[in-house]
């Protein structure tokens, strides 16, 4: 096992921060008539970081890895599946009645 020295914690953490006022700015530029192919592309996204949070608590390196994996994989989770809620939820608005 490896230690996770403090200098590349707060990097990470820094670059973390970064591109969530990245992403909050960038989502906030969208058109609502965008969203949906944006929801689907962030589903996308969603699907990656699961895969990346699955090999990084499978790794179990040190025990904060692991708990910080394992809680990345059920924010992921619950970020890719409410995202296909809401985009199945919004493709239902546009189907006519007589369309099932």
């Amino acid at each position: 096992m490896h230690e996770i020295s403090q200098s590349d914690l707060i990097s990470n953490l820094f670059v973390f921060v970064l591109a969530s006022f990245l992403g909050l700015e960038l989502i906030r530029g969208v058109s609502r008539l965008l969203h949906t192919p944006l929801m689907s592309l962030t589903n996308a996204i969603s699907s990656i970081a699961i895969v990346g949070s699955l090999i990084i608590a499978g790794r179990q390196e040190t025990s904060l890895t692991t708990v910080l994996g394992t809680l990345a994989i059920v924010c992921s989770a619950i970020n890719a599946i409410g995202g296909f809620m809401i985009t199945e939820r919004i493709l239902r608005m546009f189907k006519r009645k007589d369309d099932k």
